[in-house]
């Protein structure tokens, strides 16, 4: 058992209201938040009975703010307890681990949803929140098992369902960087309109990126394409890769452009032409042709 390898999960789930509220089409099963919950519970459940080692968190991405649906800080040491405790105990049948699990995130969502009424509502979730947070969990969890001597594989997975944002375009990319540098993968389970942002983010992380072509089969799609480990994808039948979109979104209308200026000194795009960069504030002198020039000419022809 020395040579496993332990396994950080972290799930990030779209919770915005505004998306899940909307009417979609009658031809598909209505997906609600709640079977999707559900569905990311039996997942979830599922990655922690791969390995009793196995880590899991999970991060709600809201429409104007990241927040932890597992685990709460109050129950970091009871959730530890439960994993060393060699008499596993049962709740109606159900590894306690697990019911923990389930009754957690019900109870944070219920929460965040009843909270999130009160403020302002966005078309859109903070991704690059999210991602942020759950790569400085990630962190985290990875520095304390480095001090213990154990080694730990992490990725992160993102179910989505709203639009992107340009305006987060580079906080997401940024993000992305990171989790390349410290070897995080991130995978994309798609639910309704395709992701630019995520689709590169898998590309460059190795990660999977997949829109879920029937709603009501999330569960497969998370059991089939999601559940293995990234060492072990490479022995299995998965779905073909989808063509990325590399387009960049512009710092001033944060729309996704083709050609575009980019500024030499901190290297912001721009769709239009500006002689003061809006981002670092340089001013971009064009300098004419030399004042020699004429009289060099002049004697050449001489």
């Amino acid at each position: 058992m020395s040579g496993i390898e332990n396994s950080l999960l972290v799930v990030v789930v779209d919770t915005n209201p505004i998306w899940w509220g909307q009417s979609r089409d009658e031809e598909q099963i209505k997906l609600t938040l709640t079977r999707c919950l559900d569905s990311v519970m039996v997942f979830a459940n599922s990655h922690l009975m791969m390995n009793h080692s196995n880590k899991l968190a999970v991060i709600a991405s809201h429409t104007n703010k990241s927040y932890f649906l597992y685990p709460q800080k109050e129950h970091s040491k009871a959730v530890s307890t439960a994993e060393d405790d060699s008499q596993i105990r049962q709740v109606d049948g159900k590894y306690e681990l697990f019911a923990q699990v389930d009754e957690e995130i019900k109870s944070e969502v219920k929460n965040l949803i009843l909270g999130g009424l009160e403020g302002e509502l966005h078309a859109d979730s903070l991704l690059a929140g999210s991602l942020a947070m759950s790569l400085c969990y990630i962190h985290r969890i990875e520095k304390e098992h480095r001090s213990i001597g154990s080694s730990l594989s992490s990725r992160i997975m993102v179910i989505k369902g709203s639009e992107d944002n340009p305006a987060q375009y580079m906080n997401f990319m940024n993000t992305v960087f990171t989790a390349q540098k410290q070897n995080v993968v991130i995978d994309a389970c798609i639910l309704d309109n395709d992701s630019g942002l995520l689709q590169q983010a898998c590309d460059i992380t190795g990660g999977v990126y997949l829109k879920i072509p029937q709603l009501h089969a999330l569960l497969l799609y998370l059991i089939w394409v999601f559940l293995p480990e990234p060492s072990m994808r490479h022995k299995l039948t998965l779905p073909p890769k989808a063509q990325v979109d590399y387009r960049a979104a512009c710092f001033c209308h944060r729309n996704l452009i083709d050609i575009g200026y980019v500024c030499s000194v901190c290297l912001s795009i721009f769709c239009s032409f500006s002689p003061i960069c809006s981002t670092c504030q340089t001013t971009f002198r064009f300098l004419g042709p030399p004042k020699g020039s004429k009289k060099k000419s002049k004697k050449s022809s001489n």
